[in-house]
């Protein structure tokens, strides 16, 4: 007999493992507190996972094969992945067992003291998701200390060969077309209605509250609205190619709150937890392109595109090439905690509390809100890159480790001091108006920068570049900034920075 751990993030029906049924082969997943509870999470992303892994584990049945499968309240449920799997090899008397690589290093490093403890043959084996290896992004940067992600999606195009004309050059001409994916909506064309599931998982979610799990936001479990198999997410994927893609370039920066969704596709549970394939993804939205270009703008489909083959590939690559180191690092030295209202949404401040508001009640918010609402405040305010990283970790139902790390230590937070980054990303209030509505029902002024009632992302904005230009002043793309800064009067310049001392003193009252 072979034990055959899945993981909560392996939920992949294509794998090789499942070609064929094997008498001698016991399939074992397991719902566990050491998972729920080493951040605390979105109470929909523990009911997405387990949900998701059940019926999974169901599917698996269904194909034939033999599942053994702890539930977060089995009396045999040892609450740890080290005893489950030892309980379970030595009641299959198991001769060996498999795993599939993990995706996050700290499970990666466990299931290798694991095999050292157990003394059994095993192997682990590719989880078959990923178009790349986790050290080729090492490779393809060897002997360079910044990761240009430009340099490696062209590489990933030319490799898989997608949004490419004969003689490997790119579709239209141009490998990039975010210029044109920077719009403010401004109410045309009609934000769809969002595509969205409502499963009743109140019964889950009372077995979780018996287990005394600790979670986060709003459950939402009378009308559960994320995809939980693979079906659902091909829906969910069709679904945005044929009614969202079109528009997704347009606005896929804008900010609204009207809507939750816009047109994003909201793949990224469905992604991270493999029920999607990367690869059927991006070519599921070329292929649009291609058979009716008129309908799906390339600059639409390039950005689509650019987000998986690019980026998700580039921060899983960075993620190996730099853990555990990665996780320690702080290149502002930045040390102040969390406001208490990161955890409500209740401040003043209109794109935070929208923001924070539509994280909390919907497990999501799209990559702007979290790079240029809640991420550059942090970076701005001086928030300890931990207490981000457990954030960010905990809220979001499509954070795993290896994606959320590098989009907070890395993009967000310019905490690994360039690595991902070329600059830090951050804005005062006329980006939040340039880009959204949030300004126009706010209370601050997003005109003032030292007043009372002015905007505190201004005198932040300005504050950050002052406290921190022995770091960056030498960065060329943002001199343009110092030099604003310099050509400001010595009194306006104290203003700011008295305004922001203060701010920095009571972020609970912002």
């Amino acid at each position: 007999m072979e034990v055959r751990l899945i993981l909560g993030d392996q939920l992949n029906a294509g794998h090789p493992w499942f070609k064929e049924t094997h008498p001698k082969v016991l399939y074992l997943m397991m719902e566990m507190r050491q998972e729920t509870d080493y951040v605390r999470h979105h109470a929909q992303k523990v009911l997405g996972f387990f949900a998701a892994m059940r019926r999974f584990a169901e599917h698996l049945e269904s194909q034939g094969h033999a599942v053994r499968y702890l539930k977060i309240n089995d009396a045999q449920n040892r609450q740890n992945l080290k005893e489950n799997l030892e309980t379970v090899i030595k009641a299959a008397k198991a001769k060996a067992w498999a795993y599939q690589a993990p995706d996050e290093y700290r499970l990666d490093q466990q299931l290798q003291e694991i095999a050292k403890h157990l003394a059994l043959p095993y192997r682990m084996e590719d989880s078959h998701h990923f178009l790349t290896q986790r050290q080729d992004l090492a490779e393809h940067f060897k002997g360079k200390k910044t990761y240009l992600m430009e340099s490696f999606y062209r590489a990933m195009r030319k490799k898989y060969g997608i949004l490419m004309d004969p003689g490997q050059q790119p579709a239209g001409g141009k490998w990039n077309f975010d210029a044109q994916n920077r719009k403010k909506y401004q109410g045309s064309p009609s934000i769809p209605k969002p595509w969205v599931k409502n499963h009743n998982l109140e019964y889950l979610w009372k077995e979780l509250e018996q287990a005394g799990i600790q979670t986060l936001g709003q459950p939402a479990a009378e009308a559960f609205p994320w995809p939980l198999d693979r079906q659902e997410a091909l829906d969910q994927l069709n679904d945005f190619t044929e009614r969202l893609l079109p528009w997704f370039g347009d606005f896929q920066d804008a900010m609204v709150r009207q809507t939750w969704t816009l047109w994003h596709s909201r793949l990224s549970f469905a992604l991270n937890t493999k029920m999607l394939q990367p690869l059927e993804v991006i070519q599921a939205a070329e292929k649009a392109w291609r058979q009716n270009p008129e309908v799906y703008p390339l600059h639409a489909v390039e950005g689509f595109i650019r987000q998986i083959l690019g980026w998700r590939e580039y921060m899983r690559g960075i993620y190996w090439a730099h853990m555990p180191s990665y996780a320690q690092m702080n290149f502002f030295d930045h040390q102040n905690p969390l406001p208490a209202w990161f955890w409500t949404g209740k401040t003043k401040m209109r794109c935070l509390s929208e923001a924070i508001g539509q994280s909390l009640d919907k497990a999501y918010a799209h990559h702007i809100q979290r790079l240029m609402v809640t991420g550059a405040f942090g970076l701005m305010a001086g928030i300890h890159p931990d207490e981000l990283d457990r954030w960010y970790l905990g809220i979001y139902i499509d954070a795993i480790e290896w994606v959320e790390i590098t989009n907070t230590r890395g993009m967000s937070q310019f905490a690994d001091g360039g690595i991902v980054g070329t600059k830090p990303y951050l804005g005062t209030a006329a980006y939040m108006h340039r880009m959204g509505d949030y300004c126009s029902s706010c209370p601050y002024d997003r005109n003032d920068k030292t007043g009372p009632n002015a905007c505190p992302l201004n005198s932040l904005y300005w504050d950050f570049y002052a406290r921190n230009r022995n770091k960056l002043h030498n960065n060329p793309r943002i001199g343009m900034m110092y030099r604003t800064w310099d050509k400001m009067p010595p009194d306006t310049q104290k203003e700011i920075r008295s305004r922001a001392a203060w701010l920095l003193e009571h972020m609970d009252k912002l």
